[in-house]
Formats: structure tokens, sequence, C-alpha cells
């Protein structure tokens, strides 16, 4: 049971539900299911590094758009500025 709950949530990408499967790891009863959860584990980090480097991209580009903007914004006129 927890094996595919664990399956359908890294299908999903669903890293709130990975978390808490993660702080409930059940006893295993046999050999096979720690492979095979060995292996989700694995598969969950894989996951978990990718959606961080999405992130850290994403945050480096909404960073770069904001400088872009900052540097193209026109300066508003000062009021005592006599020239207008």
């Amino acid at each position: 049971m927890w094996l595919n709950k664990f399956k359908i949530a890294l299908v999903q990408k669903d890293t709130d539900s990975l978390e808490k499967l993660l702080n409930e790891i059940p006893k295993f009863d046999n050999i096979e299911d720690m492979k095979q959860a060995s292996y989700l584990f694995k598969e969950a980090m894989r996951l978990l590094l990718t959606l961080k480097d999405e992130t850290s991209s994403s945050m480096r580009q909404i960073k770069q758009n904001i400088n872009f903007l900052n540097v193209t914004a026109s300066n508003p006129a000062n009021k005592l500025d006599i020239k207008l």
C-alpha cells in the first residue's frame, strides 16, 4: 500500500505527499519491497533535484527581468524640475 502511494506521488510530482510518505516509511516484509523502495527513493531524489534546478532557473530569470525593468523604467520628473 505504501509503495503504491509513493509511486503515485512520484508520478504526479506531488512533493507534499512524498514528504509525508518519507516521514512514514514502514518496515518492509520482504527484500523485493526493500529493493523497490530503494529504487523509488533514488527516483524521488532525482525528481527533487530537477524541481530544485527548475526553481533556481526560474528565480534567476525573474531577477534578470526585474533588473531589466528597473534599468529601462523612465525616471520620473522631480517636482521642482522647471524644465517640464
